[in-house]
């Protein structure tokens, strides 16, 4: 009988094991926190907006404080996670000033 764990054949250490094959969930995990650290480490300094992997799509989430700058994540987004399914719900931060007083 052969131990199942201890097996590594070609599709384990192969030069196209999952770590390396493009949009599985490693490379995906990995290109999603890189994804974050150019949001954070960028221009945009932007930790209002969260990226995770799930159910085989990436989600990007959260609320930024101009039109602008929800482009520039929806342009990151598209550079690095390319050839990933990516669900985006990014808003704008609504900075008016309100309309009629609030009532207590």
């Amino acid at each position: 009988m052969s131990d199942p764990v201890g097996h590594q054949g070609p599709a384990a250490s192969g030069p196209a094991s999952a770590a390396e094959a493009p949009g599985t969930p490693e490379n995906a995990e990995y290109r999603v926190a890189h994804f974050q650290e150019r949001l954070a480490a960028e221009e945009l300094g932007e930790l209002g907006v969260r990226a995770e992997f799930r159910a085989g799509a990436v989600a990007v989430t959260g609320t930024v404080p101009s039109a602008q700058c929800r482009e520039t994540v929806l342009r990151l987004a598209r550079e690095e996670l390319a050839g990933l399914t990516v669900h985006t719900d990014v808003v704008v931060a609504e900075t008016a000033r309100p309309d009629r007083a609030e009532e207590l």
